[in-house]
């Protein structure tokens, strides 16, 4: 996994389904500067393709998505 260090914020949606972990996220980004990072721990397998269509609806930078065991790992740049 590589580490961002300039990750300002982080939230654990692990165990919760479609639309609750971009809810959260955009929650959390509202709360945020333009150019902070924020990180997302989902386990839903649908959160690869909701956060993708996320950044691209607003505008928001998906710096990066991974998958690390039973967790899909996903890192915005709040726009």
């Amino acid at each position: 996994m590589s580490q961002h260090p300039e990750i300002h914020q982080e939230i654990d949606t692990r165990g919760l389904n479609c639309p609750l972990p971009i809810l959260k996220a955009k929650k959390a980004l509202s709360g945020m500067q333009s150019g902070q990072l924020l990180k997302v721990v989902s386990t839903d397998p649908g959160s690869m393709r909701d956060f993708q269509a996320f950044a691209r609806q607003t505008g928001n930078e998906l710096v990066e998505q991974q998958v690390a065991g039973a967790d899909f790992i996903h890192v915005l740049r709040r726009r």
